[in-house]
Order: structure tokens, then sequence, then C-alpha cells
């Protein structure tokens, strides 16, 4: 039970809430009067303040109890909301003594408090709220971490002193309650899909939602997480893409599409990569992937403009900024300048393995020659792109879904967007021969071990849908969180994402 949980300070809350009921007085109440937020009470204050109007500013506010100061006949409290925070003013002359007494006897910090009254000046300044009456909106049983305030420039800052990383994230309410800087990072997340969305929606896409539940996975390399739907007797796979349901779409006459939603990989978890992931993909009828790439460092600038009110941004001690135009480096070329390795001259695995060999880099035996360039851009190209970058060019075999270059049939037009020292996005001209399409299949299925994560599996629907015609077109993906990482200087995905994927506790008589 959950009462077996709490600790003797806890249950003391407890019979506080118990008391309160047998007095009459509820500590859930269904319903809430808020008339105005903290921000909102004080501006209105503010302004009536500077018209020289006296007409009382009457408002009734609702939020959290951060702080509670008891003095005798008076009392002082800071409320905090959505607002911010504002003190709260009790005297007994106003409430009465069993008001006051039941200030004192049944509210905590944490608590939620409604007050009403009107807005005015402490002899100190600060505008504050003289209540007039109170109620308790919600009881909370266990206290919140202890924080830490401090004037910045006049201003109360809030620290939190909840640090441990691993309660940080399994307990994120807890995490957010205390601590505003984490609340800022979700704000700012949602305003970066708002602007993503707008800068999309002013160029013609239409956003769309396709099918999570998938009974072909596909769309990307990556191993999928399985399911199953009892009545169709029917496995199917959380997706792991939404380009191939999105490129039906371009048969179909949607020319401009776009999608921001949840996928799932069943993959390692690290600083940068989580099972459930938020992505953006749109996919553009006549475009190819070098106006995708103009496309996309102006997209990005504009959603940091729009967010950040600046194209620079800080991570990791580094000053970067996403500010067009973005260098672009060929992949061959780039490969060459860190490895000294020229992958022009290795048209083969094993010549490619003997290269990598003579330069001491251990390539992993029974692998594609497309898996050992991967390799290679892991370890020499990603980390050292701390400014903004694209890279072009890859191998056929590791791109399925791209086209081939003009000429060059082992090489695909497909481009990589790299920012501080991670992956950031991933590009192509748009395959849409239905027979070259089915080939690639073929070879995936080939080419790797059955399990593989590269193992692209066939999908006869997405073929039949091609062979109605696609147009030519650019597609493009983006991680949503590792943008945010960026935008937020946060190295770590758990960061950035409200409830990361952990592992479950163990309790001492499971082990």
């Amino acid at each position: 039970m959950l009462e077996d949980s709490f600790s003797e300070l806890e249950k003391g809350r407890l019979e506080k809430l118990e008391a309160m009921r047998a007095e009459g007085l509820e500590p859930f109440p269904t319903r809430s009067e808020q008339t105005h937020t903290s921000l909102e009470a004080i501006k209105a204050f503010e302004k009536a303040e500077a018209a020289g109007d006296e007409t009382p500013v009457d408002v009734t506010l609702a939020g959290r109890l951060r702080a509670l100061r008891p003095m005798g006949k008076i009392a002082f409290a800071h409320m905090e909301d959505r607002g911010g925070r504002v003190q709260l003013f009790f005297r007994v002359n106003d409430l009465g003594e069993e008001k006051m007494t039941e200030l004192d006897s049944f509210y905590d910090l944490g608590d939620f408090i409604q007050a009403s009254g009107h807005m005015f000046r402490t002899r100190r300044g600060e505008v504050s709220l003289y209540v007039e009456d109170f109620k308790m909106l919600s009881k909370a049983l266990r206290p919140l971490p202890a924080a830490k305030d401090e004037v910045v420039d006049g201003e109360i800052r809030r620290h939190a002193t909840l640090t441990d990383p691993e309660t940080r994230y399994r307990q994120r309410y807890v995490d957010l309650a205390v601590n505003p800087d984490v609340r800022k990072i979700f704000k700012i997340r949602s305003a970066t899909i708002r602007a993503l969305q707008t800068y999309l929606d002013d160029h013609d896409f239409v956003e769309v939602e396709t099918p999570i539940l998938q009974p072909i996975y596909g769309g990307a390399a990556a191993q999928p997480f399985i399911t199953h739907h009892n009545q169709l007797h029917q496995d199917l796979y959380l997706r792991i893409s939404f380009e191939l349901y999105l490129k039906r779409l371009l048969v179909g006459g949607l020319e401009r599409v776009y999608e921001i939603g949840r996928d799932f990989r069943n993959e390692g978890v690290s600083f940068k990569h989580n099972p459930e992931f938020t992505q953006l993909e749109f996919y553009w009828a006549y475009a190819d992937y070098l106006e995708v790439m103009d496309f996309t460092e102006k997209m990005i600038a504009y959603a940091a403009e729009q967010v950040l009110g600046s194209t620079k941004i800080t991570f990791e001690n580094h000053e970067i900024d996403l500010a067009p135009p973005w260098p672009r480096i060929e992949l061959r070329q780039g490969i060459l300048d860190a490895t000294g390795i020229d992958i022009g001259f290795t048209p083969t695995v094993e010549d490619l393995e003997a290269a990598m060999a003579a330069k001491n880099l251990n390539p992993k035996p029974n692998t594609t020659r497309g898996k050992l360039i991967e390799s290679l851009i892991d370890e020499f190209l990603e980390p050292n792109f701390i400014q903004p970058a694209f890279v072009y060019n890859y191998p056929r075999d590791i791109s399925p879904l791209a086209k081939s270059m003009p000429g060059d049939p082992s090489t695909v037009e497909r481009f990589e967007g790299f920012v501080g020292g991670m992956e950031l996005c991933n590009a192509f001209t748009e395959l849409n021969d239905p027979l070259d399409q089915e080939q690639r299949f073929l070879e995936m299925g080939r080419a790797y071990e059955k399990g593989d994560e590269e193992q692209h599996p066939m999908d006869d629907d997405f073929l039949n849908a091609l062979s109605y015609g696609m147009p030519p077109a650019g597609g493009f993906g983006i991680g949503i969180d590792r943008l945010m990482m960026l935008f937020s200087g946060k190295r770590n995905i758990r960061e950035v994402i409200l409830f990361p994927h952990l592992r479950s506790i163990i309790k001492d008589d499971e082990e």
C-alpha cells in the first residue's frame, strides 16, 4: 500500500489531511476559481498603478506553496504558477482566527493553494496579494526536495537540490517541480516543434499522420519492436520510420507532406539514443537532395531564430552558428582527409579491409563495404563536425531507398547533417523506380545475416504503390530530441525527453 512507503514526516502530512476532512474541509476539491496567473495579476496591478487608478485589482490565484512564514497575527507565503511567483499576505484581522489556524495547522510547502483578494505593494516595494480568502486545492503528502533561492540582478532564482540523474529521470515530475530550468527545456522543445511546423506549413507542406502499428517495418536500418494483435492473429511492428507511408502519399498526389511523431527502435541506449524518440520527416515532390540541403539549413536556422532569438548556440563550451550556408563535404574527400584512405580506389569490401588494416584501423570482419565506410564516418568524421556541415554521396548498400548518382550506381544521392559532434539529420533523392527498389530489397536480404539491423524486409505493397508512379522527390528526417540537445545545450538525450526509458529497478526480494 502507498501508506506503507511513507516516512514519519509524510505520515504527519497524512494526519493533517485526515484532520481536515474531520473538520469538513476537502483537501482535494473538485473546482478551482482561478481568474489570473501571478504574472497577469502583477501586470494588471502595475498598469492600474501607472494610470493612477486606485480601484482594487481583485484576483483569485492558484498555485503551489513554495514558502510559508507564519509570524503570529500575520503570515507571508510565496505561491508559484505557470506565470512565476507571487507573495501572499495573510492577516488575522481580515481572515479571522479560524482561517489563520487552518493555515498554520494544515498547510505545508508543496501544497496547492487558491487565494483570493486584492493586489497591493508592500513597504519593501514587492507587488503581492492581500489575501481575503483561501482554500486548499491539493494536499501534497510527500515533501518536494529542498531548493535554494538566489537573488541575481534583483530577481529570485531557484536552484534545485535534486541532482542525482537517475532520480531526476525516474521522477521527472519532481525534477520539474523543483527545477525551473528543466521546465524551460520542455517549453523550448514545444516552441521548436511549433517553429518547424510553421516553416513547413509556410512552404505548402501538409502535415499528416501515418500508422504507428505496421504489418511490415521499413524506412530505416533498425531492429523493430514486435507486438501482436489478438483478434487478427497477426504480429505487428512499432514503426521505425514514417518513410514508406509518406512516399505512398506522394504517389497519391500529396506533393509536399510531413509528419512529426514517435518512432521506436529496439537498439542500444546511449547519450544520443532512446528506444522511443521523436522524428520529423518530410517528402517533397520534384526536389532533389541538393534542394533539400538548402531547405534544411534554412529551416533549422529559422527555428533557432524563432525559439532562441539567434542562430548562435552554445554546446559543450563551443559557440556554434547555425546560420546558412553550411559547408558541404563530399564523403570520399572527407574520409580521405581524415584517414588517408581513398574509398574511390577500394571498390570491394576486401580492398577496403586491406586499406583499413594498413592504417591499423581494425576493420570489423564479415561485414559489407558500406558498413565499413559507415564505421569510418562514425569514428573520424562525426565527432569532429562541431560546426554544422553536410556530408554527401553515400554508398548504395547502406542506402537502399536512395537514388543512385547518374553514372555511378555504387553511390547514392544522400546527405547527413552533423552539428555538435553528432549526426542530426539524414536525407536522400528518393528512389522511385519500382524495379530498382525491388532489386535493392533483394540485395539487402542477401547481403546481411538474418536479424542484422541493416536487413530491410520486402514490402510488396510499397512496391505496388511505386508501380503506379511516384514523382521524383527529396526526402528528409531529423531527430527532434537531438535538435533539442543542441538548442538546450544538453549532452544527454535523457535531459530533453520528459520520460526517458530506464532499466527497471530490481527490488531486493526479486534478486
